[in-house]
């Protein structure tokens, strides 16, 4: 007899959408025109091993509305949604550079023909204590970088937001280092856990969320999980990153989620849930403490 242990960031089958909703969900969008893209819709495959919130989905109305995106708006989350209409998503191109065997740029449309496309559920935490659980859909990290093949020596993956003005209203509005950069550890590239996200609920990504591909690495917080990836480059040393740079005491490299350190403006001993702001406590590394805490020395945050 078979027996399977479930894996510590597995929902619950308490806590899981019935299987019979969330399909009939699906072929309602179908019949509406709102899922069109049949290699989101069908070709999808749910990865129900990383399947981890301990919480209730959030809607998606809510996760595709209240958006951190400075490139937009610097000073609202509700409004990012309705400033994005211009922004162009496809075509979209990719630069690799640095310490890689061919560094060039890359269609984005070309890459995901090479990749595995499937679908996860993750807990989301922003540094500003506002939590969401999402399904994210998208590919692992690992699975690009192996692809880009870099050198031994590349310790390092940096990546950068596209950068345009004139599109992304914001940038205009805050006088920012731009564009947006931010870094992983080879070893954090390389967990399972990250992903690149191009999807949301079954559905391409929204622009607001960070279309047409960004990182998702669910046990930081939510700005090392940056949007609308244009370049990635592989480098030997500690990449600088946007935050840090900016306001280095409150901001480190590694940024991973812990209760215990308060950022310098708010506690972060609880997080509060989109959309009803419902307070919960803070979970070591988000959550993912069992699959994540090896790779530290307990002072990576």
């Amino acid at each position: 007899m078979l027996i399977r242990v479930p894996k510590g960031w597995e929902i619950p089958e308490r806590e899981a959408t019935p299987e019979s909703a969330y399909w009939n969900r699906r072929q309602l969008l179908q019949a509406a025109g709102l899922l069109t893209v049949p290699s989101l819709a069908a070709q999808t495959k749910k990865n129900a091993e990383f399947d981890v919130p301990a919480a209730p989905l959030t809607p998606e109305w809510a996760a595709t509305g209240y958006n951190n995106y400075y490139e937009f708006d610097p000073y609202g989350k509700e409004t990012v949604k309705n400033l994005v209409d211009k922004f162009t998503i496809s075509p979209w191109q990719i630069q690799v550079s640095g310490l890689c065997k061919e560094p060039k740029t890359y269609d984005l449309n070309d890459l995901l023909k090479k990749l595995p496309v499937e679908e996860r559920v993750y807990r989301f935490r922003c540094v500003e204590r506002w939590a969401m659980v999402v399904p994210w859909t998208g590919f692992p990290l690992a699975s690009l970088i192996k692809l880009l093949e870099p050198k031994p020596n590349a310790k390092y993956v940096r990546f950068l937001t596209v950068s345009r003005p004139a599109e992304m209203p914001g940038m205009k509005q805050a006088n920012y280092p731009w564009p947006f950069f931010e870094g992983l550890r080879m070893d954090e590239a390389m967990h399972p856990l990250t992903m690149m996200a191009t999807g949301l609920y079954g559905k391409p990504l929204p622009k607001q969320n960070g279309a047409p591909i960004r990182v998702v690495a669910p046990w930081k917080y939510g700005y090392k999980s940056p949007k609308s990836i244009a370049k990635i480059e592989f480098t030997s040393g500690e990449p600088p990153t946007f935050w840090n740079r900016l306001i280095a005491s409150e901001y480190g490299f590694y940024s991973n989620v812990e209760p215990k350190k308060p950022h310098p403006r708010w506690s972060q001993a609880y997080e509060q849930m989109i959309p009803t702001m419902e307070r919960r406590p803070t979970l070591q590394y988000n959550g993912y403490e069992k699959f994540v805490a090896g790779m530290y020395n307990g002072k990576e945050f």
